[in-house]
């Protein structure tokens, strides 16, 4: 195998339909029998409550797995990480592997926080700023300029700054974190 990774990322591991709870099972006694928790962090299903009309007018919940025949699993990939989880009673192989001994492609952040927050596991940072407020950006090729919010988008936890560049208002797009409401 080439180098080992030392980040911890997201990978999508496939299972056969209805599965997914037994290989979760599975693969957590594994990381634990195998001493794996410093490598293998999460195991995780994603899902969300469903409300269904029923014919007689009351409601009902039921909980629904968002991707049918997959498993998100937060993990460091070394050789024995990667063992295991291939390993693993139920798992039919790694999304973005393509077999013959090749490590798996990692979620990029983009691909995988929309899942996590979708599901209730990822909490959505909060910034209680206003459209006109003056901040300072904190991150990027306009860091420490001063500007003031045009947009927020929540959901997104982005914001657009209008930053004062050559004598003209610029637009810059930025995460919560990259910018300080202390101007």
């Amino acid at each position: 195998m080439s180098e080992e990774q030392t980040e911890r990322k997201w990978y999508v591991v496939q299972t056969y339909s209805g599965q997914e709870n037994s290989v979760k099972t599975n693969l957590e006694r594994r990381i634990e029998s195998m001493q794996m928790e410093d490598k293998i962090f999460q195991v995780v299903i994603p899902e969300q409550i469903k409300r269904e009309k029923k014919p007689d007018g009351t409601t009902k919940e039921k909980i629904v797995k968002l991707y049918p025949g997959y498993v998100f699993i937060e993990m460091i990939v070394t050789d024995d990480s990667w063992f295991v989880v291939r390993n693993t009673p139920g798992v039919t192989g790694f999304l973005g592997s393509s077999g013959g001994g090749t490590k798996p492609i990692p979620l990029p952040p983009d691909e995988i926080n929309p899942i996590l927050k979708r599901a209730g596991l990822l909490e959505t940072p909060s910034l209680d700023v206003e459209i006109g407020q003056r901040v300072r950006v904190t991150a990027g090729p306009f860091m420490n300029r001063i500007g003031r919010i045009e947009t927020i988008d929540h959901e997104k936890a982005m914001v657009t700054v209008l930053v004062e560049m050559f004598g003209r208002e610029t637009p810059a797009q930025l995460t919560f974190d990259e910018i300080d409401t202390n101007v």
